[in-house]
């Protein structure tokens, strides 16, 4: 019998932000900040919408998916619920693959 090895979890995820924020030389926002995340709808259990923030496990990674004009900041995955809290977000999608054309339309 043979296992699956779990996926590691990040410690750090980059989130895409819908602008610039005040970030401190690491790329954390300061304190204070306001963070406005990227949400999308995605299909749900029963095909209900729901909406699911973004987040990378790398700066090249987002910047390859969105852009490298897309304003992000890093969060410890351990803070990610309270950074979404109040966002309207139900899940993350990590490392997604963006379509083409909808990175312009996150800057709109």
């Amino acid at each position: 019998m043979t296992s699956t090895p779990a996926p590691q979890v990040p410690e750090l995820l980059v989130l895409p932000t819908m602008g610039e924020v005040e970030q401190s030389p690491d790329g954390s926002p300061l304190d204070g900040s306001l963070i406005e995340v990227i949400l999308v709808p995605v299909a749900g259990s029963g095909e209900k919408e729901q909406l699911a923030a973004l987040a990378f496990t790398s700066v090249p990674l987002l910047v390859e998916a969105m852009g490298e004009h897309q304003p992000w900041v890093i969060i410890p995955t351990s803070e990610i619920e309270e950074t979404l809290r109040g966002s309207g977000a139900q899940s993350v999608l990590i490392d997604p693959q963006v379509a083409d054309g909808e990175e312009d339309s996150a800057h709109d």
